[in-house]
């Protein structure tokens, strides 16, 4: 029986990337798709921006490829992480030869608790002049990401990760989560180097070949992929996964891009590349490695979308990309 997954195009140029993505799964493997619908057009349509038969669809397929949702994405994309059980956000960050990159030396992953933090939802508006939000951190799902990290950098053969945090100020919080994940570490023979957030930053910026697995909390882990992104030339070649005990999501990180969605312009190159971490997470490596060697051929050799100086289509990048799987 093949694996089911669901395929949810969402809005913007998620239309466009997504069944592009599909396209290379089906070059690769024998899968069983299932399409949903989730997004602002849904809302519009139904008033739900993820209706029920949505979420329960996602919760038992094997994995989810998820394009982008607008307005509506925190009401989307929070829930279906849900759905699957996410714990963990794994984000790489990686410059491509013949992408024009800030700092063409960055590789890093990072691997971001996904859970928790002060995306708990935990908000009050108090009175006119006072809001307040609750940060939760937990010792067993600081744990839970520590025990994925530990495993992830031994399948990878590297010796440890960094854990980045802010618990020189938030000790109750960032300390909980600091002290979990570097007892797991520890416990696992998996050496680890703490850096503080702001450091971090600026650190990153300058050398970021001193970092290679990064560890952190829901919102630092946010803001510095983001960071890192800009690294490598920007959110339009990343993808992403949310993971979990036995199900996951995959999507790219450079959201609807309204000013261009529709006009077939798109770079299908993140939905394609978290397309292959899909793969990998299915078992299927050898294919997942084919599909990135394909993308980072076309990436260095075109043809190119205009955001990385070409002229060429979704279309004929997805065509490119299919002409040069094994």
């Amino acid at each position: 029986m093949s694996e089911e997954i669901v395929v949810i195009e969402g809005d913007g140029i998620g239309r466009e990337v997504v069944p592009a993505a599909v396209s290379v799964l089906e070059a690769v493997g024998d899968f069983e798709f299932v399409a949903a619908e989730a997004g602002d057009a849904v809302k519009e349509a139904t008033g739900e921006a993820l209706p029920q038969e949505t979420y329960d669809t996602v919760a038992d397929a094997d994995a989810t490829l998820f394009g982008a949702a607008g307005e509506t994405a925190a009401d989307v994309i929070l829930p279906l992480r849900t759905a699957v059980g996410s714990f963990v956000n794994v984000r790489p960050a990686r410059a491509y030869p013949g992408v024009e990159a800030v700092r063409p030396e960055t590789d890093l992953v990072f691997l971001r608790e996904n859970t928790e933090g002060v995306y708990a939802g935990h908000e009050d508006r108090l009175s006119d002049d006072l809001s307040t939000l609750t940060r939760v951190v937990t010792t067993s799902a600081s744990e839970r990401l520590a025990e994925y990290a530990c495993e992830y950098v031994d399948e990878q053969g590297k010796k440890g990760f960094q854990v980045v945090h802010k618990a020189n100020v938030m000790r109750e919080t960032d300390g909980r989560f600091r002290d979990a994940v570097v007892d797991v570490a520890d416990e696992a023979g998996v050496e680890t180097e703490e850096v503080l957030m702001d450091a971090f930053a600026t650190r990153v910026c300058l050398d970021p070949t001193q970092f290679d697995v990064v560890v952190c909390p829901n919102l630092a882990g946010d803001v510095l992929s983001d960071l890192a992104a800009g690294l490598v030339g920007g959110l339009g070649l990343l993808p992403s996964a949310n993971v979990g005990p036995d199900n996951a999501l995959f999507e790219p990180v450079h959201g609807t891009a309204p000013d261009i969605a529709g006009e077939g312009v798109a770079n299908p190159s993140a939905a394609i590349l978290s397309a292959a971490m899909l793969l990998d997470h299915l078992g299927y490596g050898d294919e997942a490695e084919n599909v990135r060697t394909a993308v980072e051929s076309v990436l260095e050799d075109g043809p190119r979308t205009a955001d990385l100086g070409g002229d060429a289509g979704t279309e004929e990048v997805t065509t490119a990309v299919l002409d040069r799987l094994d």
